[in-house]
């Protein structure tokens, strides 16, 4: 009964949402919760139009692809020297702790700052620019997770390869990254997600409409006295679909790379 209404609680919401995406504005007001009576397929290829999605999709995924290489491999590389180098004991404590504290800062407290020095180094309206800004958001907690996952890979294996000669980034690519790939598929989709579905920076920092990303392509569907819901609708299903398909084929592996990465560091 209780995992029913779990159930229910989780699923409700995207089974109205997909309801209201065939509505009309006539029917979507007298029946916002409930089945459609006629169903209006045509949504999909207007709110397709409407919000541009042929070019914003094409933007949000330049930026997700470059975030989550981006955090990969630095937060990998920063993860792998605060495992495994020999560091002052203290050095990897003192950095975690600070990477906990900027992770748990809200970003509104850089914005202002950090958008004059953006304007003044030309990276407004700039797909590259909020790459950067999003690779440091989302480094922090990603650096925690990886190093948490790779401090328990045995030493032997390391030692191993820098006996037959390899150097730190050739331990790091050959020995390390194949043996922690739960986790950094982990990371990578926890980061594709956040990246996808991020607003406020993407409001910011990208006001042309030929770099809007799918979240902030929904300004379109505003109009000066309302909104147009069943296109609206439509649009939020297309756009959270990649997302919810991406999780449910890696699920398994996500799982497996969070829990092994929180329980065994």
């Amino acid at each position: 009964m209780i995992l029913s209404l779990f159930v229910i609680f989780a699923l409700g919401p995207i089974i109205v949402l997909i309801f209201n995406s065939v509505k009309g504005s006539a029917e979507l007001g007298r029946n916002p919760l409930g089945p459609p009576r006629e169903v209006i397929i045509e949504n999909y290829p207007d709110a397709w139009e409407t919000g541009n999605f042929s070019t914003t999709v094409r933007n949000s995924l330049i930026i997700v692809t470059g975030t989550v290489s981006g955090v990969l491999l630095f937060g990998g590389m920063a993860a792998y020297s605060l495992a495994k180098l020999k560091l002052p004991r203290i050095v990897p404590n003192i950095l975690i702790i600070y990477l906990l504290v900027i992770s748990s800062l809200p970003v509104q407290l850089f914005l202002v700052p950090l958008f004059v020095l953006w304007r003044t180094l030309h990276l407004i309206d700039n797909l590259l620019g909020v790459i950067i800004i999003y690779i440091a958001l989302y480094s922090p907690f990603s650096i925690f997770l990886m190093r948490a996952y790779i401090i328990q890979i045995p030493g032997d294996f390391e030692d191993a390869a820098r006996i037959e000669g390899a150097n730190e980034w050739q331990v790091f690519t050959k020995i390390v990254v194949p043996l922690s790939w739960p986790v950094f598929l982990s990371v990578g989709l926890i980061v594709s997600m956040f990246a996808w579905n991020e607003f406020l920076i993407a409001t910011v920092f990208l006001t042309k409409r030929e770099v809007f990303t799918v979240v902030t392509s929904y300004f379109a569907f505003s109009k000066r006295f309302g909104v147009d819901w069943g296109l609206t609708s439509a649009a939020a299903v297309m756009m959270i679909i990649p997302i919810i398909s991406v999780f449910l084929i890696f699920q398994r592996r996500f799982i497996q790379g969070l829990y092994q990465g929180g329980i065994k560091g």
